[in-house]
């Protein structure tokens, strides 16, 4: 769901209560539309959050700790120019719309006093982040708006910042019970109760109107007619909420865990369905939901030349294995030459030059086979020609085959790279990959690619339930790293069964064996970090680390064993992450 006005408006109080008085310590910009100000009060260090992409946009105080760029872009050099060392005062809300402004007052150039502003318009597709001075003049912002996007607002340093104009709706935050039957009364009864809210009222999302009609009919298609009196009532109770800023962090999880909306009250239209749960905050709120989506979106931008990569040899290499079966297919022909060449020479006293055709008993089953034949040649120099054909079909089967098997390898890598693409949480393991692609002969498909100074491999640590180590690579570079340089001989080697996966190590070489649920913990792990994580039970290969041999040349990743186990396992994401350090 989009962020609401009437959540921003909880958000600000949450973010005034905490962080007014605070000092701007630290500005980072982890992304292009992303910033962070580390503000530093009474001796405790927050993080204020503002977004403006167009997957997430939202401003919050955050948890979350995002991997910066080596190197500021120049709006994080101007943000630090303006508000490093600020005092942040407080932050407001324009009308009851999606746009906030924070006030900073600090030093100029010059030393003297002045206040400047942080303006973030949380408008989905159009959202922003403007800096303007104490009357208003912008100083700088993340996007300029032109003509061509915008008729009757432009955007540009020097100009004076306006805020959108507002639509013909009512603010619902100065609506009584008084006002609100009015509008009901001169509305059709047959109307959508929710459409009537959205379309009269300004900065209600569909998911709060939603729930407004349900509390007052039990549906949420009901109309003004249905809901009666104890619309007006119902309506008034959630802005009495919003006004005394009494809601709460409500967020909604599918049946396999994963948030699927968010507000700030209790979604009662929502509990037959989703789970619901309290926060902790409404900053957490949105920290839990926006994870995996804005994890998702980054990762999609700063990894698209990966993911281009990837594809496009993914498609090359299934359209390669296509046409060489083809091929396969008719050089398969081969037996039925020498089997010709085998029968002229066979018959070849029955035979008369000039013939375009014979018919000859077939030795192996006693039917007659039709050979086409070449009139110009001898019997002789026909047998020859059929067995030039089967030695040439011979030779191009052998080819094809080597070719084929070398392809069906490079495909096999090629997924493992997806499987670690899609796994991958930072910029550094994005940087791994790419690094890897590189060396794997990809560098003609990366433009402008230069490498980057050697990094230490990355891999996640776990500890089982009976205190044992357990560390997973996280894509085939660390993979390599963990199996042949970090682990003992003596140590336990994980990996899902036939299918492209982390290699995971269970460290116990200087250690007693250890207990099955241990193992079967390391096997979860590596079942979860697999491209099998998300079925029902996965098949899992184990055997000590001395038994694993990678092969000369064989592509990062590639592993054979001989001597292993098998366990069948369920891919408890859960699980993993509690044992997870």
């Amino acid at each position: 769901m989009a962020l609401d006005a009437g959540m921003l408006s909880f958000l600000l109080g949450e973010i005034n209560q905490q962080l007014g008085g605070g000092r701007i310590e630290k500005i980072y910009q982890p992304a292009k539309d992303e910033i962070i100000l580390v503000v530093r009060k009474e001796g405790k260090t927050s993080r204020l959050l503002i977004n403006a992409g167009s997957a997430c946009p939202r401003i919050c105080i955050t948890e979350e700790k995002s991997e910066n760029p080596a190197k500021a872009p120049m709006f994080c050099m101007l943000l630090r120019k303006h508000f490093q060392g600020a005092r942040f005062v407080h932050a407001v809300q324009h009308g009851f719309d999606r746009i906030a402004q924070l006030r900073f007052e600090g030093t100029d150039e010059m030393g003297f006093s002045c206040v400047k502003h942080i303006i973030v318009e949380i408008m989905g597709k159009y959202a922003n982040i403007i800096v303007t001075d104490g009357e208003d003049k912008i100083l700088s912002l993340l996007r300029q708006v032109d003509f061509s996007q915008n008729l009757s607002r432009q955007l540009f340093v020097g100009m004076r910042y306006t805020a959108p104009v507002q639509q013909d709706r009512q603010n619902p935050l100065d609506a009584d019970k008084a006002l609100f039957c009015s509008l009901v009364d001169s509305a059709d009864r047959e109307t959508s109760a929710q459409r009537f809210i959205m379309t009269t009222f300004a900065g209600i999302s569909p998911l709060v109107a939603r729930e407004i009609v349900y509390r007052c009919a039990k549906s949420t298609d009901a109309t003004i007619g249905m809901c009666g009196d104890r619309l007006a009532d119902v309506f008034c109770n959630v802005m009495d909420l919003v006004r005394q800023g009494t809601g709460e962090p409500v967020l909604a999880k599918d049946s396999e865990n994963v948030p699927a909306a968010f507000g700030f009250l209790p979604l009662t239209q929502y509990e037959n369905i989703l789970q619901l749960s309290v926060c902790k905050s409404f900053g957490a709120l949105l920290d839990r939901y926006y994870n995996e989506k804005s994890r998702n979106e980054k990762l999609r931008q700063r990894g698209a030349d990966l993911l281009r990569i990837t594809s496009q040899a993914s498609a090359r290499i299934a359209k390669k294995i296509a046409i060489q079966t083809e091929e396969l297919e008719r050089v398969q022909e081969g037996e039925k030459y020498r089997l010709w060449g085998d029968l002229i020479t066979a018959n070849i006293y029955k035979m008369q030059r000039g013939a375009a055709s014979v018919k000859l008993e077939n030795y192996m089953n006693g039917a007659m086979v039709e050979i086409p034949l070449d009139s110009r040649l001898t019997p002789a120099q026909n047998a020859q020609r059929y067995y030039k054909k089967y030695t040439k079909s011979k030779s191009a089967r052998v080819h094809l085959q080597e070719q084929m098997e070398a392809a069906e390898k490079e495909s096999i890598y090629i997924q493992s790279v997806q499987d670690a693409l899609s796994r991958a949480e930072t910029e550094k393991e994005l940087e791994e990959i790419r690094r890897e692609l590189y060396h794997s002969g990809y560098a003609s498909r990366m433009k402008h690619y230069t490498e980057k100074k050697q990094i230490a491999p990355s891999y996640i640590r776990f500890r089982t339930s009976g205190g044992y180590s357990v560390l997973c690579g996280k894509n085939n570079a660390a993979n390599d790293y963990l199996t042949f340089q970090h682990a003992n001989k003596g140590d336990w080697w994980f990996h899902a069964k036939n299918t492209p996966g982390s290699h995971v190590i269970l460290e116990c070489a200087s250690m007693p064996e250890p207990p099955a649920q241990d193992f079967t913990e390391a096997a979860v792990i590596a079942a979860v970090y697999s491209k099998a994580g998300d079925g029902a039970t996965a098949q899992v290969d184990y055997t000590q680390v001395r038994h694993i041999k990678k092969p000369a040349g064989a592509k990062p990743g590639f592993v054979i064993y001989h001597t292993n186990w098998s366990a069948a396992v369920t891919p408890d994401r859960a699980l993993a992450a509690s044992l997870r350090i």
